[in-house]
């Protein structure tokens, strides 16, 4: 479909749905179909001049349901949208259409005891405010909590802040279920249990559109956050080792930053010197007690300590300057910069840092994220910074990343199977086959539609219940 049958189609949507709460300013469409991609030349460049058509936010379920059954009339692409904080370019449209805000399905529609059900359009940060005083808390949320939405998290996020207990949102026992709508004349409302929700996560919004989702949550500790000091790069690295595999320690993030990334978190960066290595922890107040010995051991000094909970009322948490912030901290110093996402082996990631770290010198900086795998083996993931030169150099980093048995999750492609699905998985192919037989979510996205006609694919791939 070419731009005058899109605004063709759209002409016909707008007359049939005029009451729905529609932007069309072409300057305001365009930011709205942009996410954080930028922080990769490669996509920037890329999808500089792609942007929706239009950009809608529906206020119920049956605005929604109204949209998609026009939409298929008139083939028109659908894109969903929720705080935007994403870094892959996965809402922004390559084929126009309309790009659907979901931040309207905002509310917590169930809080029960260590469970939570809520609409996709909820931020994270409000679901915590609503779970704390109750004694539960979030999992996994990354970073961007304050902005990030919880069909965000799903559609595209991985791991994040509490990942170091419960591994990735994926793991099995994280999500429960997911309630969802199908793309399709007629619109289906779907409750799918795990694990065959799990074949709607990470794929962007592109396989259906998911309108709830139930979490199981974390009990709540009086979480003290601190950032600690060290001249040498290995006793930064052993000291966040040792942190890690601790069983002991009740901890919610763990983060290892080389210098000179501490530099570029401008607002902390009096409290240590340029050169220093850091490392950022959030631990229960009752384990903090064994911090002293641990520094001491690794010759490292306190630099910051604060109680989490007035952090976050104070805007200043250094939770918001591990994961992905801390490239959007780097940026904002350095605009030369960009980014790795890095999976490194469980059974020997210490090495495999230190190696990485002195093959490639100031060329790739160091930020090492802790977490659990989905087996639950302690292990870390980088999310390193790169000098960039060129996308072929950019390439060869990553290739030689792989050599060395470091997987890549390459954040520079808006493929979904090229990034971190790493293949094209028939079961992904045959939800949307079964949500979205049109095609007409994020289309352009999974490279495995296109493939659709020489795939195996499973006639039932969610055992459906039909609401």
């Amino acid at each position: 479909m070419d731009s005058e049958q899109r605004q063709q189609a759209l002409a016909l949507i707008l007359q049939a749905l005029p009451d729905l709460d529609w932007t069309l300013q072409a300057p305001k469409v365009k930011r709205l179909s942009r996410d954080f991609h930028w922080f990769s030349p490669v996509l920037k460049r890329q999808l500089e001049d792609k942007q929706a058509d239009a950009v809608v936010r529906p206020r119920s379920e049956e605005e929604l349901r109204l949209l998609v059954k026009a939409c298929v009339q008139h083939q028109l692409p659908l894109i969903l949208r929720g705080g935007a904080t994403g870094n892959y370019g996965q809402l922004v449209p390559l084929e126009g259409g309309i790009l659907v805000d979901m931040t309207g399905f905002n509310q917590v529609c169930e809080l029960g005891n260590g469970v939570v059900r809520a609409q996709a359009g909820i931020r994270l940060a409000e679901i915590e405010t609503l779970t704390r005083p109750t004694g539960w808390e979030l999992r996994c949320m990354p970073s961007t909590y304050r902005l990030a939405s919880l069909g965000g998290l799903y559609g595209g996020g991985f791991g994040g802040i509490g990942s170091i207990n419960y591994g990735p949102l994926g793991a099995p026992g994280n999500v429960l279920s997911v309630k969802v709508m199908t793309m399709e004349a007629e619109p289906r409302i779907l409750q799918v249990p795990a694990p065959q929700a799990l074949l709607l996560h990470h794929a962007y919004g592109s396989n259906g559109i998911v309108l709830e989702v139930a979490l199981a949550l974390a009990p709540v500790h009086q979480w003290i956050e601190r950032l600690d000091v060290f001249d040498d790069f290995t006793d930064a690295l052993d000291y966040a080792n040792a942190f890690a595999r601790s069983p002991g320690l009740a901890k919610r993030q763990l983060a290892l930053f080389a210098a000179p990334i501490p530099s570029y978190f401008s607002h902390l960066n009096g409290r240590y010197q340029a050169s220093q290595h850091a490392v950022i922890s959030v631990i229960a107040q009752e384990s903090e007690g064994f911090c002293a010995h641990l520094l001491e051991k690794y010759r490292g000094q306190s630099a910051l300590r604060q109680p989490a909970d007035e952090a976050r009322e104070a805007n200043a948490s250094l939770m918001e300057y591990c994961w992905n912030h801390t490239t959007l901290h780097a940026l904002k110093v350095d605009s030369s910069l960009t980014y790795l996402q890095t999976a490194f082996n469980h059974t020997c990631y210490r090495q495999q840092i230190i190696d990485m770290a002195a093959l490639f010198g100031d060329e790739v900086i160091s930020h090492i994220e802790f977490l659990r795998d989905n087996d639950g083996n302690i292990t870390a993931s980088g999310l390193q910074l790169v000098r960039y030169s060129t996308e072929e150099r950019l390439n060869e980093i990553m290739t030689t990343f792989r050599d060395n048995d470091v997987k890549i999750n390459n954040p520079h492609v808006y493929h979904i199977e090229d990034g971190k699905q790493g293949e094209i998985k028939p079961d992904v192919v045959s939800v949307k086959k079964c949500l979205d037989p049109e095609g007409l979510l994020n289309p352009g996205k999974l490279r495995g539609w296109a493939e659709r006609d020489n795939l195996v694919l499973d006639k039932d791939p969610l055992l459906l219940i039909i609401k």
